[in-house]
């Protein structure tokens, strides 16, 4: 349980409220009692040796570094029975993620300079001895501050680089969208994968898409969308410059962050504002102890001068500046008096020469808000003509900040079978389909072919979840049409070649959403046997039943957390939405918020970091794809599959991932009637028409191991 207000850690530190929380414990923003400032305190409750190991090492990592776009760790304590804690910078602010969010697609300046600000900590990182890779560079990881910084935070995923050898000093896991092929394990990290997802991360904040994914590129499933077709008035030389960061060779990117820095810095035409600051000579190492114990440091032995110019008072140089402009304009107007008197044609030439461009002056005065346009820019020629035009400032056209994105067709792609944790060929998806005149469990590889029957009851089946080993389903039956509730159904289970067919104990009301806990001891289901839809588990080993929600409200469709300690499920108040409990039942808690629209069908990510649902409108059925990340629970933080403004992939019915975690499997219709199974991207990418029959389809799970 998170700790409550007004709690006092180590003596010091006052509990104000929780920032956010996840897996491994919460952030608190906190008062140090000592030093009266807000502090953030995050915890981690799990004191395992491993992530005991990774939780101190990201203390040390953070203690050590001093950089304005990196936070500082300031204190590190372990409290016996109870946790380990650091205490950091309370920085104030929106992460990138929020302020896309708030915002939409962000200018092109803004992105470049939030890239150059997270080149700058990362050449921090990665030039430190031993050096330090991040690896989790995302937007909910860059905290933009109420006085503009963008600072990195979160290095619970860092890796230490010892020489030649690299120290693992965090688990290895991934961000679809943002994480290089080489993070899933066909190479080793480095530099360059620090590049790339903030490659990746600045795409996202210009297009509010998240790219392809790397893996997927690299294995021919997907192509990186152009982000001009997102945002076609973007800077091409900003669209190549992240199309480079973005590589899946790491050899063919930027192979620095400060070479990344640079291309942005140029790009953006910044280089006054990023010059290299001066440095002044650099104090001898004797130093002397004042009184108060302060310490003062000795002036250099020899003479030499800083090389920091001394300082001129803002009086003085305004005065100076007057002066200047004085005498210029005095100049100007006595060379333009000598011209008319000794050449009386020029103003006349002038102004013909001049008028014909004035237009152009005018509309892009407007356009700007006023400004005037930068006199000393030469034109490009207009295109399809080889002449240049008048050499008049001609300013470039503005960027619409929200422009309307492109519609992206969706590209023909032939799906290789794709790799799993376990290796072998192409996965397989279980189905519901009354191809076969009333409903029935199928299998089909994910490749659209193979398809098998594997149950033929009498009264229909449906609703098939596979077992953690690949090699049983659990469904139910009767089944005959796609429902909410299934009034009398069965649970049972059923090998995967068609024996061994097992019914399970059931109560004649009807149970069903069958869900398999991670270690296939349990399975979670709905029961009518209460009056009303409820939460239960059966313990496999001894058939034991055990009703875990106990409320007045209906609960349906329960699925396992990756560790199957919680359960996330949906209660219905007037509206649907998607809770949490504990494996037993207790610590019940709200994770979507309320509103007019209906949740259903939560599917946790393989590392529990995020939870899909589906979402409907109130006044509509047909259903999309949300998410929301696991900390953010009971906020409006969720987000759309695709993002809002991508290509439109139709419905999207209940979701499944494959074992991989690259795709989901899921029923949709886009024609309106037909009922397929389709599969696409973690991102909403590449949707992939799998089954193509005139049968009505539903209810797709994704095998968990490839196929022998």
């Amino acid at each position: 349980m998170p700790l409550p207000s007004g709690t006092v850690l180590c003596n010091r530190y006052r509990i104000v409220s929780i920032l956010g929380q996840g897996g491994m414990g919460a952030v608190y923003r906190a008062q140090d009692e000592h030093l009266g400032i807000p502090v953030a305190v995050k915890e981690n409750l799990f004191l395992t040796d491993e992530y005991s190991r990774q939780f101190q090492r990201e203390a040390r990592i953070l203690a050590s570094m001093r950089h304005p776009n990196l936070p500082h760790v300031g204190d590190y304590f372990v409290l016996e029975g109870q946790g380990q804690y650091l205490v950091m910078d309370y920085i104030e602010g929106e992460d990138l993620r929020q302020r896309m969010e708030r915002l939409g697609p962000l200018s092109e300046r803004d992105t470049i300079l939030i890239g150059i600000s997270i080149c700058d900590a990362l050449d921090h990182l990665h030039t430190r001895n031993p050096s330090i890779i991040h690896r989790d560079v995302k937007p909910g990881n860059i905290k933009v501050t109420g006085d503009g910084q963008a600072v990195l935070v979160d290095f619970g995923l860092a890796k230490v680089m010892q020489g030649s050898q690299a120290t693992m000093t965090g688990a290895r896991a991934m961000t679809p969208g943002y994480s290089p092929p080489e993070q899933y394990g066909t190479s080793s990290t480095d530099y360059r994968t620090d590049i790339y997802s903030l490659g990746a991360t600045l795409y996202a904040a210009l297009t509010t898409t998240i790219p392809e994914d790397g893996l997927a590129r690299m294995t021919g499933k997907a192509e990186l969308t152009d982000i001009r077709e997102l945002r076609p008035k973007i800077n091409k030389r900003l669209a190549d410059i992240l199309e480079k960061a973005l590589e899946v060779e790491p050899d063919d990117r930027f192979q620095s962050a400060a070479e990344f820095r640079e291309a942005l810095i140029e790009c953006g035409e910044m280089a006054a504002f990023f010059r290299e600051r001066p440095t002044l000579t650099p104090p001898p190492q004797e130093s002397a102890e004042g009184e108060d114990g302060v310490e003062i440091i000795k002036p250099p032995s020899n003479n030499r001068r800083s090389s920091w110019p001394k300082p001129v008072s803002r009086a003085r140089r305004r005065r100076r500046n007057m002066w200047a402009t004085g005498v210029a304009i005095l100049f100007v107007v006595v060379l333009a008096y000598l011209g008319m008197r000794l050449w009386p044609g020029i103003p006349r030439a002038v102004m013909a020469f001049v008028a014909p461009n004035s237009t152009v002056w005018a509309t892009q005065s407007t356009a700007e808000g006023g400004q005037q346009p930068d006199q000393t820019a030469t034109p490009e020629p207009k295109e399809g003509t080889g002449a240049p035009t008048a050499l008049v400032a001609v300013t470039e056209t503005p960027v619409v900040e929200n422009p309307t994105p492109a519609e992206t067709p969706t590209p023909e792609v032939v799906l290789t079978p794709t790799p799993t944790p376990l290796g072998g060929g192409p996965a397989q998806i279980a189905f519901a389909s009354d191809r076969a005149g009333n409903f029935q469990i199928w299998t089909v590889n994910s490749d659209g072919k193979g398809l098998k029957q594997i149950t033929n009851m009498r009264d229909g089946a449906c609703q098939p979840a596979w077992s953690p080993d690949g090699m049983r389903l659990a469904f139910i039956s009767p089944c005959i049409s796609k429902e909410q509730t299934y009034l009398g159904s069965s649970i049972y289970l059923i090998d995967v070649d068609g024996s061994n067919l097992t019914p399970l104990p059931s109560s004649p009301e009807g149970d069903f959403d069958p869900a398999w806990s991670s270690d296939g001891k349990f399975l979670a289901f709905t029961s009518l046997r209460t009056g009303r839809p409820a939460i239960h588990t059966l313990n496999l080993e001894n058939l034991d039943v055990k009703r875990l929600s106990i409320s007045n409200y209906d609960e349906r469709q329960p699925v396992w957390s990756p560790m199957s300690r919680q359960l996330a499920f949906i209660r219905t108040k007037v509206f649907g939405q998607v809770w949490l409990m504990s494996d037993s039942g207790e610590q019940l808690n709200q994770f979507s918020i309320s509103g007019d629209y209906h949740n259903f069908y939560p599917l946790w990510s393989w590392d529990g970091s995020v939870i899909f649902y589906n979402q409907t409108a109130s006044n509509s059925n047909v259903p999309w794809l949300m998410g929301m990340r696991y900390e953010d629970r009971k906020t409006s933080q969720e987000f759309r599959v695709p993002a809002s403004g991508s290509t439109d992939v139709g419905p999207i019915g209940k979701v499944s991932l494959s074992p991989d975690g690259f795709w989901f499997a899921f029923e949709s219709w886009p024609d309106g009637y037909n009922h397929d199974i389709y599969i696409m991207t973690v991102n909403g990418a590449n949707r992939i028409r799998v089954t193509t029959d005139t049968s009505f389809d539903f209810g797709a799970a994704w095998r968990p191991v490839a196929l022998p």
